[in-house]
């Protein structure tokens, strides 16, 4: 599938950021969702031949809205600059683990994977069994397949200091701080417009799947 003419779009959207623009623009918006619909239709087709508890998810309701949430944001934009889709067992990875599919020109188009800000119960019980389970996480981490896609967890949204319940010297620290459990691989746009892209996309899932379990299993 040619993904040019939605990295296109989001291009120009980035840079006539406006109803206006939107609404002539609107057919372009318009076509360039129904492609990424059909890619995210066939990709999740490709994903349940490894991970089943996707079966029976409707491609149509994976993607996110375009429209931005502006309540409380400084950035009153009414539009994201790219194009997202969440899949997990309920849908798009809503305090579950599951996998994300970013697509944003500038080569900042991306593949991840794990659980974004779990509310406070589900972090407790990830934290725990990282502290019980420690060489299985471990594991997961230092797999090869999993090293050749990710360089770890993505250390954007973690804590300053140990959480509550564990002491400042304990010997996984550094990963118990984290507040998110999410890993990504990023795609230059000349990645994402080659014909190879699902595939790729594909490997990076296959080489999450075994957070995406750890990470279930402790929610158990």
């Amino acid at each position: 599938m040619d993904f040019s003419h939605i990295l296109k779009f989001l291009k120009a959207l980035a840079k006539n950021n406006d109803r206006v623009w939107f609404e002539k623009n609107k057919t372009k918006y318009i076509t360039a969702k129904e492609d990424f619909d059909e890619f995210l239709a066939k990709l999740l087709s490709e994903l349940t031949k490894f991970d089943k508890s996707l079966t029976g998810l409707n491609p149509k309701k994976l993607s996110f809205r375009i429209y931005r949430d502006v309540r409380f944001s400084k950035d009153k934009s009414p539009y994201k600059n790219n194009m997202g889709a969440g899949f997990s067992p309920r849908g798009k990875m809503i305090q579950e683990p599951g996998y994300y599919l970013h697509i944003q020109p500038g080569n900042k188009s991306f593949v991840a994977g794990g659980l974004y800000m779990p509310d406070s119960s589900h972090l407790a019980k990830i934290r725990q069994e990282i502290d019980y389970n420690y060489k299985a996480f471990e594991k997961v981490l230092k797999n090869k397949k999993f090293k050749a896609w990710f360089a770890g967890l993505d250390d954007f949204d973690k804590l300053k200091t140990a959480p509550k319940g564990y002491p400042k010297d304990h010997p996984h620290l550094d990963l118990l701080k984290h507040k998110s459990f999410i890993v990504s691989h990023y795609f230059t746009d000349k990645e994402v417009q080659d014909k190879k892209f699902i595939k790729n996309v594909v490997e990076g899932c296959k080489a999450v799947k075994p957070l995406n379990d750890f990470l279930a299993e402790a929610l158990l």
